[in-house]
């Protein structure tokens, strides 16, 4: 989807329950970016008994520099500084990268 229930404008990916093992419910990546190329992309798996995700952003904030990252498994804030592309194409495909990742990990456990 392209819009979220409030009319705030994202695209909404649900990831194909057969690309995870049994124990994910539902997989999901929201990506959220703005005309100032500030954005969030935030990774989310619904298991059984918790939620593991993490979050990708560039906006300013009072806790972090403008690029920071909110590590899994709970997202917390503070969170880590980063550095990203500049080329929304590049900081997509990092993400994509680090959620293969995660997904070979966990069909390694």
């Amino acid at each position: 989807t392209v819009t979220d229930a409030s009319g705030h404008l994202e695209l909404h990916v649900v990831f194909a329950p057969s690309y995870y093992p049994a124990a994910v419910d539902e997989a999901q990546l929201t990506v959220r970016w703005y005309m100032n190329d500030d954005f969030k992309l935030h990774y989310r798996e619904q298991h059984s008994d918790h939620t593991w995700e993490c979050r990708w952003d560039r906006h300013p904030n009072p806790h972090n520099t403008r690029d920071h990252s909110h590590p899994p498994p709970t997202v917390p804030t503070p969170s880590e500084d980063a550095s990203w592309p500049d080329d929304h194409r590049d900081v997509v495909a990092l993400v994509l990268d680090e959620i293969e990742d995660r997904i070979t990990a966990l069909w390694s456990e």
